[in-house]
């Protein structure tokens, strides 16, 4: 008997009298079952992964940019801005 069937009690019961064909089913089932939240869960974490890359080199590529187009600005164009006078 495994450790594993001893958890549930409708499947403890069942596996204790059931012949080993039964027991091999249940354990099909129990893979079968865990199998797709299993697939789900990796591919989610691939997922978020992948985007967080693509999320940091767009903001990597935007700072670049950004001290790249301060350095070709004129010593006018960095001064603050100022509002019109009313």
């Amino acid at each position: 008997m495994t450790a594993a069937a001893q958890s549930c009690a409708l499947c403890y019961t069942q596996a204790a009298s059931a012949g080993s064909r039964m027991i091999q089913a249940l354990q099909s089932g129990i893979l079968i079952l865990i199998a797709p939240p299993t697939l789900a869960s990796i591919g989610m974490i691939f997922i978020v992964y992948r985007k967080r890359n693509q999320i940091r080199n767009a903001a990597e590529v935007a700072e670049v940019d950004a001290i790249r187009n301060n350095s070709r600005l004129s010593s006018s164009a960095t001064t603050p801005w100022l509002p019109p006078a009313r």
